[in-house]
């Protein structure tokens, strides 16, 4: 598809969000879910954090089926909106799998058990905000 083409069809989808429901109903890819987890990782702490992250949690969590993506992004700031985050939030985990029938074999998996404490572990609060959302 030409440039010029692409353009004019993406005005006619109206938004991104659109554009990217047609790209992946095109490609045969299901819609899935996102869990994000608002961690307040102790400072001392986080490149210990990212260590094990990179090192063992990402490349194991890669090896399951239904695996589609895993980020752990350093939260910057709020730019807009309400309410704040928790006191001291500065990462977020964000996970994504085809099904949440799929995350749960994951997540009960002896890998999982063994790895997650790694990064839980370096968190100050274990109360933390997990939210569980499908993307279409």
């Amino acid at each position: 598809m030409n440039r010029r083409r692409f353009m004019k069809l993406s005005a006619l989808l109206g938004s991104g969000a659109l554009a990217s429901q047609r790209a992946r109903a095109e490609s045969g890819q299901k819609p899935g879910i996102v869990l994000y987890c608002d961690l307040a990782v102790d400072p001392s702490r986080e490149k210990e954090m990212l260590d094990s992250f990179y090192g063992r949690f990402k490349p194991a969590a890669m090896k399951f089926d239904g695996y589609i993506d895993l980020k752990m992004v350093k939260i910057r700031r709020v730019v807009q909106g309400g309410p704040p985050l928790a006191p001291n939030i500065n990462y977020r985990f964000q996970l994504t799998y085809e099904s949440e029938e799929k995350r749960q074999i994951w997540i009960n998996s002896d890998v999982h058990r063994k790895l997650w404490p790694l990064i839980e572990d370096t968190v100050t609060n274990k109360d933390y905000l997990v939210l569980l959302t499908d993307y279409k």
